[in-house]
């Protein structure tokens, strides 16, 4: 699954009333995750957990099972965003995967959306088996009614990792449903995750992963760095010798290789806090700075250095 900057949000709480309104609060349930790019979307929540939630990796939405939100929960939460922001542009529908929602629950989602929201484009958070479940046309159709920049949680596209990870697809999967949302006209981001691999096997997955990027056309790729917290399986594992993690050091190594073997014109934004050293750029224009950026980091800041900022954070 996904790693990205939080909002951390209490059960319940965000914008509080000021002057007279029928909803005191918005619904939201637990740790609230969007991107770093989403961050002046405006946020709904339309469903919680994930309903995978199986990536051994994962520990984001512990102990939350999946759960869709009443429409009474989203009209009122739709009323006090159009209370205070009449005029918002973008919302970012919170939930591990709320594109798993059929594409019926959708069309009418957007339209409620749009009952206070005239104008606003609809992203959020997807897994590539939420697409199977849409043809073409379907997709083609809630484009049109405003579903536009899906982030999804590829992690890699080596089919060794993800079948090791328990992601729930193989990289033809990621393949053939991305043309389907490209052929829709729908704006897609991934997720690459350095480390993921273990020890030993950057190469390999970054070579891979660049493999399968190269013949899509994502429009942002956010790299994060594998973080484990005790509540994920992969932690467990590594507690108990079966999961070596790979160095930092490494790591660096396999986003250089990864970068070097990618053919997209695409953003790539490896600055989330899992990053101890952050950096943006455009591809192609400027993969030569990234690079050199990436062995400065390799040159410059110890193996210590880094691996101490991994083991002090906290949360993702």
């Amino acid at each position: 699954m996904i790693f990205f900057l939080p909002v951390k949000i209490p059960i319940g709480i965000f914008y509080k009333k000021q002057i007279e309104m029928n909803a005191n609060e918005m619904h939201f349930t637990g740790f609230i995750w969007r991107p770093p790019y989403e961050a002046h979307s405006v946020l709904l929540q339309i469903t919680s957990g994930c309903t995978h939630n199986k990536c051994k990796f994962c520990s984001l939405y512990f102990g939350i099972k999946f759960r869709m939100s009443p429409k009474e929960e989203i009209e009122s939460d739709l009323k006090i965003i159009q209370y205070y922001q009449p005029k918002a542009r973008r919302l970012f529908l919170i939930g591990s995967n709320p594109f798993v929602l059929s594409y019926n629950r959708l069309y009418d989602l957007a339209m409620l959306i749009h009952d206070y929201l005239p104008r606003c484009e609809i992203g959020m958070f997807a897994r590539i088996s939420d697409i199977k479940n849409k043809t073409v046309e379907q997709l083609k159709e809630l484009r049109r009614f405003g579903y536009n920049g899906i982030s999804i949680g590829t992690e890699t596209g080596d089919d060794i990792t993800l079948a090791e990870m328990n992601k729930g697809n193989t990289a033809q999967d990621t393949l053939e449903q991305c043309r389907k949302l490209e052929e829709a006209g729908i704006e897609y981001y991934f997720v690459y995750l350095t480390g993921l691999a273990g020890k030993g096997n950057g190469q390999r997955n970054a070579l891979a992963s660049a493999r399968l990027f190269s013949l899509l056309n994502p429009f942002i790729i956010s790299v994060v760095s594998l973080t484990l917290f005790p509540e994920s399986e992969l932690y467990q594992d590594m507690q108990n010798g079966k999961y070596i993690v790979s160095s930092e050091l490494e790591r660096v190594d396999e986003l250089i290789t990864f970068i070097e073997s990618l053919e997209n014109k695409t953003t790539l934004l490896a600055n989330t806090v899992s990053n101890p050293v952050p950096i943006t750029g455009f591809l192609p224009k400027e993969k030569n700075l990234l690079l050199k950026q990436l062995q400065s980091i390799n040159s410059n800041i110890s193996e210590t250095e880094l691996k101490t900022y991994r083991e002090g954070l906290k949360s993702l």
